[in-house]
């Protein structure tokens, strides 16, 4: 089959590659119909994540057509068209069955990998190198899932693929966002990044309970579709000074919850992006934490702050002294898809969600690495390839 592969920093290859097949009886084979770009899977093409191999294929969020089950596969049946999770669950876990799914106790063979880093082992994620172990992504026409009547949802009927594969991990992510948040009705809630999770954290910060968001970015296509298409106030950091206008539009007082939804790759037109970048290239830090700094100065005293963005290693001169004493609670995490994915289908059967939007260039599998360039350079939201 083809598949696209990772072949070191900034260089993907669409390659041969064999067939999966069922490993174990929990396994599905998956037809692979759609499967997206994740800003997430920069991080991987950008060399921030150092346990890539060359020839790893790469992906996480994707929907398709189940062509083969497993002898323990219950809830599925040949034919099905399924979305899903990017996040490897067991089901059986402590963790799984506190809904906690990202922090499976069982889904990452290589768990002694991140413990080194984390002192724990998070769940395994499709394609995401081999600290999150070294599963074959979804960027091929076939796709091994394990666990499948855990992590496979299948689609309503009516509802088109090109919404339904944002359900695998741009929409359960920005949904978990504002659920992190803790929104209560009528809040005001600033999301840095307008991309993919961020458009899907505004609207559903709203759907939970916002009064009002204001989302911060500084690519034009991006801010008109979060204005026009999400609904959210927009404020663009290379023209105004974020923490002013966040002031000055919440009567002095900051955004009761305030998302980051960018993570390790933030850019910003002050002097804290070159101090960050300095520091990376130096290897003194690994991430750039320019959101996180931001949210935690304009966050009200006794708010939220969500992280959802990637972070994968060390960061610098975060405010804690803000933190602390204006009594922020900070809450995290790769996010829990077995517990949003079939609330989320239903509200985007109902239309009370839009996710369809995001799909802004549909390529074929040789078309890999140009549609990673698009995207790297964000003059796309999403590109979706079709094997």
């Amino acid at each position: 089959m083809k598949a696209l592969c990772y072949n070191g920093v900034g260089d993907l290859r669409t390659e041969r590659v064999p067939d999966p097949t069922i490993i174990n009886p929990k396994d599905a084979i998956l037809r692979v119909i759609l499967s997206s770009v994740c800003g997430s899977d920069l991080h991987l093409l950008n060399g921030y994540v150092p346990t890539m191999r060359e020839g790893d294929i790469i992906g996480h969020e994707f929907m398709g057509e189940v062509v083969e089950i497993g002898s323990e596969v219950k809830n599925l049946k040949k034919g099905d068209r399924v979305v899903v999770c990017s996040i490897l669950g067991c089901g059986e876990c402590q963790y799984c069955q506190s809904t906690q799914f990202s922090l499976c106790d069982n889904s990452n063979p290589h768990a002694w990998i991140p413990e080194k880093a984390y002192g724990d082992s998070p769940a395994g994620i499709f394609g995401y190198s081999h600290a999150f172990g070294g599963y074959a992504g979804s960027h091929a026409d076939y796709i091994r899932v394990p666990y499948a009547d855990r992590g496979c949802f299948v689609i309503p009927e009516g509802l088109p693929d090109e919404a339904a594969v944002f359900a695998s991990d741009a929409l359960p992510t920005g949904f978990m966002a504002a659920d992190l948040a803790d929104i209560q009705p009528g809040d005001v809630v600033a999301i840095w990044g307008c991309g993919g999770v961020g458009q899907m954290a505004i609207q559903s910060a709203f759907l939970l309970g916002a009064s009002r968001v204001i989302a911060i970015d500084r690519e034009p296509d991006r801010l008109r579709m979060a204005k026009d298409i999400s609904g959210a106030e927009v404020l663009d950091f290379s023209k105004v000074d974020i923490q002013e206008a966040l002031r000055e539009m919440t009567g002095g007082r900051g955004p009761d919850r305030c998302i980051d939804c960018v993570g390790m790759e933030a850019v910003s037109e002050g002097l804290d992006y070159y101090y960050d970048k300095t520091k990376q290239f130096v290897r003194l830090e690994s991430d750039r934490p320019i959101v996180l700094r931001e949210a935690i100065l304009a966050c009200r005293k006794g708010g939220t702050v969500s992280i959802i963005g990637v972070y994968g290693g060390l960061v610098d001169s975060i405010p804690m002294g803000a933190a602390m004493n204006k009594a922020l609670t900070f809450r995290m995490g790769q996010q829990h898809g077995q517990r949003y994915i079939p609330r989320l289908l239903e509200h985007l059967q109902k239309g009370e969600l839009n996710s369809g939007f995001l799909l802004t260039h549909k390529m074929s599998l040789d078309e890999g690495m140009t549609g990673y360039d698009l995207f790297n350079k964000k003059e796309t939201m999403r590109v979706v390839f079709a094997p």
